[in-house]
């Protein structure tokens, strides 16, 4: 059986430069999507977060002009509200154990650039998970939890490799780059990352080696459906 960990940000806001917290947390279609993709495929699934705080949905993404109509709003809230159990008690990011997971998923929302862009336990189970081989999914603003991984010589295990994520036109476009502390798209280029920037708010991949990458929201299913190829392939 294929073993999914879901690594979820615990934060509940996003501190702006200016020193104000905009709420957030997860966001919803990013997390239900491929969770039940993944469900569908026979995957065992694990839920993480760092402390094992219970997670926040980001409301924005239960609005009907965020997530495609007021149907599929309806169709998110009733999935999540199937696996309540394990997202109100979660695993312990600090007590997870990398080999026991044939993949490493996480979703995003402005969550993970509060509290996993700078957990140091997040950052090495992502260098574990990649230089293991284990197929490592991260969508929209996850890519942020990429920044806390560090090899011990201090090099960033994702340099050079093609990703892409949230892009800093997305955030303009959503009003929140001028109020940013820092953009994810910029801060991977910085790294040593070769960022791909497809369409705006369209759905795009970009898959190197075992790392698989979605841009933003719509690109959740496919995310998904590429992982999902890819553990066939290697059964």
């Amino acid at each position: 059986m294929t073993n999914v960990l879901f690594v979820v940000s615990a934060a509940d806001h996003w501190t702006l430069n200016d020193g104000s917290l905009h709420p957030t947390g997860y966001w919803a279609e990013e997390f239900a999507e491929p969770h039940r993709l993944f469900s569908a495929a026979g995957y065992q699934i694990s839920i993480a977060t760092p402390g094992g705080v219970a997670p926040t949905i980001d409301a924005v993404s239960l609005r009907a002009d965020a997530a495609g109509g007021e149907e599929r709003v309806g169709h998110i809230i009733d999935y999540i509200g199937t696996i309540s159990d394990q997202l109100d008690e979660p695993l312990r990011l600090e007590d997870v154990t990398v080999s026991d997971y044939d993949v490493v998923f996480y979703p995003g929302g402005h969550g993970p650039m509060e509290d996993l862009a700078v957990d140091a336990v997040s950052g090495s189970i992502l260098t574990e998970a990649l230089d293991t081989g284990r197929i490592v999914g991260v969508l929209c603003h996850a890519p942020a939890a990429l920044l806390a991984a560090k090899r011990v010589d201090g090099s960033w295990p994702f340099s050079g490799y093609r990703m892409t994520g949230f892009t800093n036109a997305e955030e303009t476009l959503g009003g929140l780059a001028p109020k940013a502390p820092w953009l994810v798209q910029s801060r991977l280029v910085e790294l040593g990352a070769d960022f791909v920037a497809g369409e705006s708010f369209a759905a795009h991949l970009e898959i190197d080696r075992n790392l698989f990458t979605g841009q933003n929201p719509a690109s959740s299913a496919d995310l998904a459906g590429a992982i999902i190829k890819a553990v066939a392939q290697k059964q």
